[in-house]
């Protein structure tokens, strides 16, 4: 994938596959470490000792649709490929956190991308879940918890237009604010 961005919308899905009901995502710049990181933490089903270690083969998938799961592995070769590192905690019945580090300052960095974008879709195309996102530069931080939201809200659906709206543009105008510390 051209941009780190997508692998988060790729791993997001498997935690919906999973039956999550609240999915964290976190993305913490440090240009101090050089590093960027990438954690999604969900409340899914969990896998065994067995399957975390299959599920960083691309040739293993749970789908039905196709022979081979590229989403994970590739997602570790990025990181790996900055001198970063990947990992994957889970346990059955108590979900999965996948996080991945990553050094902008190597050459075979690829772009964050579009994250903003990422993530309004994910919340308005699943709008019975929950998600945390944080994004941070340093001390920095932006926040979005749709548990909140959802209260405030009292009912009123992600997917109506001028919610959906005001979460892109809240994300839009938080993730520029950001790369101006970039």
């Amino acid at each position: 994938m051209r941009e780190l961005s997508l692998n988060v919308m790729d791993i997001v899905q498997n935690s919906v596959r999973a039956g999550a009901s609240l999915i964290t995502v976190q993305v913490a710049e440090s240009k101090k470490h050089d590093t960027l990181t990438i954690t999604i933490t969900d409340n899914g089903c969990g896998m065994s000792a067995e399957q975390v270690k299959s599920v960083i083969d691309p040739f293993f998938t749970t789908r039905t649709t196709r022979k081979v799961g590229l989403g994970v592995p590739l997602f570790k070769m990025e990181a790996e490929m900055t001198g970063g590192s990947f990992q994957i905690d889970s346990e059955k019945g108590k979900g999965t956190k996948v996080t991945a580090v990553f050094r902008p300052s190597h050459v075979d960095m690829i772009p964050l991308g579009d994250i903003a974008s990422v993530i309004h879709l994910l919340i308005t195309c699943n709008p019975e879940l929950d998600f945390l996102f944080t994004h941070s530069v340093e001390e920095k931080e932006i926040t979005l918890d749709t548990r909140t939201l959802r209260e405030q809200l009292e009912g009123v659906p992600f997917t109506e237009p001028e919610v959906s709206a005001w979460i892109r543009e809240y994300l839009a105008e938080a993730e520029e604010e950001l790369k101006q510390l970039s």
